[in-house]
């Protein structure tokens, strides 16, 4: 008997800060899918990465995030308005998403050192 080994592809996450729309509403709790090659592709034909390669980073980070709290799409333009703590986590998130196929991190107990995982997180309360 074969066990399939079904692959994860959407992973939520929630932001430190939140992303503010232009109502005021704020957008913590959302949904990250998994990058693609036609993803890639697509980005570099933008016209504003092409005129400033840093904006990439917008450009895959609204093409991945498949929701943002009510919001069922996040544009560049939208993504423009995080904080920076929020942009720093949506970075790492997809790093280890698309790279290490979980948004987990490997961590140690300080006072026994047992190794274990636990959810990327990152906190303003620190």
């Amino acid at each position: 008997m074969s066990s399939k080994k079904s692959l994860q592809t959407e992973f939520k996450f929630t932001l430190p800060r939140g992303l503010l729309d232009d109502k005021g509403h704020l957008h913590r709790q959302g949904l990250m899918r998994l990058a693609t090659a036609k993803d890639e592709i697509y980005i570099y034909k933008d016209r504003r990465v092409k005129e400033n390669p840093a904006y990439a980073v917008l450009a895959h980070l609204s093409r991945s995030i498949v929701r943002l709290g009510s919001l069922s799409a996040v544009s560049p333009q939208q993504l423009e308005n995080l904080y920076v703590l929020d942009l720093a986590y949506l970075r790492e998130f997809y790093n280890r998403i698309n790279q290490h196929g979980d948004a987990c991190i490997a961590v140690e107990c300080p006072h026994c050192k047992r190794q274990y995982s636990v959810e990327l997180e990152l906190s303003e309360k620190c």
